[in-house]
């Protein structure tokens, strides 16, 4: 063992313990992701936001996600209280009157002056107002300013600019490697990007690895009720492949 061990007087006031762990100063109420917290000092208490009981009027208000209620907690009470993400390096980032989507998966914790709304990209949640927010990612994040196009497995998310769209690459696809790995269900960056215009901030990550999110996959299953017979036969073939691809 190198150092001296940590205590509630000796950790980081709201800072980060080490890249890859963060110590809230709790003194009220946070918005915490499922199994973020690893440990904590003093008097806490961790509720699920569909049994909060009397936080259910500031729930209402401040966290508009359905999708996502099921995967969140409240803490409230004052102490130490830290929180990782199976190593990854954890951020913390202020947003003042601002606007920011970000991965749910990425998104560990916010306090509560922030308003937190499903964004129309799947996968991905957007924080509004002014307060704190706790992101994790695989690597340093880097932020980069538009125009320019993203991995989507590398994004993080982005700050007060316009959603992405969907860039495909016209020559790669229809080279024969290209096409052989659509059968296949692989995609990488050099196949499909995020194209972003306008003018703010796109957050990367320093790697492709991204974390599955179930309800990601509840969002998309509910889309398949505007599907026919015909289009539901076809999604299963290349789900099928897909798998297959994966499992080689």
């Amino acid at each position: 063992m190198t150092g001296q061990p940590l205590g509630p007087s000796t950790l980081p006031h709201n800072d980060n313990v080490n890249p890859y762990s963060y110590n809230i100063a709790l003194d009220g109420t946070w918005f915490l992701r499922k199994g973020a917290m690893i440990a904590y000092y003093g008097q806490m208490r961790f509720e699920a936001l569909s049994s909060v009981g009397s936080l259910t009027g500031m729930v209402a208000r401040q966290f508009s996600s359905p999708m996502y209620t099921r995967e969140w907690v409240v803490a409230t009470g004052q102490g130490s209280l830290m929180v990782a993400d199976r190593g990854h390096d954890v951020n913390s980032l202020d947003l003042e009157d601002g606007n920011l989507t970000v991965r749910a998966s990425n998104l560990l914790a916010f306090t509560p002056d922030l308003q937190l709304k499903q964004s129309i990209v799947p996968g991905f949640l957007t924080l509004i107002g002014t307060g704190t927010f706790l992101a994790s990612s695989n690597g340093p994040v880097v932020f980069a300013e538009p125009p320019l196009r993203v991995d989507p497995q590398a994004l993080v998310g982005w700050a007060d600019c316009p959603s992405p769209s969907h860039h495909f690459d016209a020559g790669w696809m229809s080279d024969f490697l290209g096409a052989a790995q659509g059968l296949l269900g692989r995609q990488s960056g050099e196949e499909r990007q995020f194209d972003f215009t306008g003018a703010g901030t796109v957050l990367l990550q320093s790697s492709e690895l991204v974390v599955e999110d179930p309800a990601l996959l509840q969002q998309i299953t509910e889309q398949t009720g505007m599907l026919g017979t015909g289009q539901l036969q076809s999604l299963v073939t290349t789900l099928q492949a897909r798998l297959q691809g994966a499992q080689q």
